[in-house]
């Protein structure tokens, strides 16, 4: 049920933190990798990859740049790759009150959380969409999106992170809408509080690091660890009925 044997999937995000938890736990369930990096200096997760026996490529692009992301996978395919599972994780963060939030920074969260999520959503799904539905997994392809608590709440002094990810969870069920009699499912999700190097202001903050601990059910933050089953669920047969969804991993914090 949970096999990804022979897939190959596209990871951005992958050189630390979450995504590189998650590119892991797709190569150890079966699958190959395809990294998208700034650039080719970070290996750690290439190598962990490959030392599991699947097969990895770094892919170096900028996601800030719609030209790079414009040309990313027409530069796959014509190598030859077969993409079934897309996983989006990249993102980035900038912290600033409301009232002063500049426009250089609003939009460039925009641009790598949104923009580049639905470049490789469209493009990777119409790739997709020509294949036929997979043994392994039933289906053409997945795609998993990261989402946020944030896509459901507003936050504090991240009005653009709030933004790119509540249109990340919306981005998500409208592929899904059209897609998932065709073979393909749509799927987001949702991280809690997790020990991450995004989060790091949070961490150092006494008052904010006690406020959010305090409401989390499960009496601590996450790790990256805590997505790995997550991710090949939503990649494999497990979740053949799942689409449009958002789903949560948080630690109970959504339900308190």
């Amino acid at each position: 049920m949970f096999s990804l044997e022979g897939h190959t999937a596209l990871v951005t995000g992958g050189t630390r933190g979450i995504g590189k938890a998650v590119a892991i736990a797709l190569a150890e369930a079966g699958a190959d990798l395809l990294l998208v990096q700034r650039d080719a200096t970070s290996t750690e997760t290439l190598n962990a990859v490959r030392a599991l026996g699947r097969k990895a490529t770094i892919y170096t692009a900028d996601l800030s740049s719609a030209e790079d992301v414009a040309g990313l996978v027409p530069r796959i395919l014509a190598d030859g790759h077969e993409i079934r599972i897309l996983v989006n994780c990249a993102g980035i963060q900038r912290r600033h009150p409301c009232e002063k939030f500049p426009d250089s920074d609003f939009n460039e969260v925009i641009q790598v959380n949104l923009t580049s999520v639905f470049t490789l959503c469209r493009d990777v799904g119409a790739h997709m969409l020509t294949l036929e539905p997979s043994p392994v997994t039933g289906r053409r392809g997945s795609v998993i999106n990261f989402a946020s608590l944030l896509t459901f709440q507003g936050g504090l002094t991240v009005p653009a992170y709030a933004a790119s990810k509540g249109a990340v969870g919306q981005l998500t069920k409208s592929f899904a809408n059209e897609w998932t009699a065709r073979g393909v499912t749509v799927n987001a999700i949702a991280p809690g509080y997790i020990e991450t190097e995004m989060n790091t202001a949070l961490l150092n903050d006494p008052d904010r690091l006690a406020s959010i601990s305090a409401r989390i059910p499960a009496g601590r933050w996450g790790t990256p660890e805590d997505f790995k089953g997550t991710v090949v669920y939503l990649a494999s047969r497990a979740s053949a009925y799942v689409s449009g969804h958002v789903l949560v991993v948080d630690g109970g914090w959504m339900g308190r």
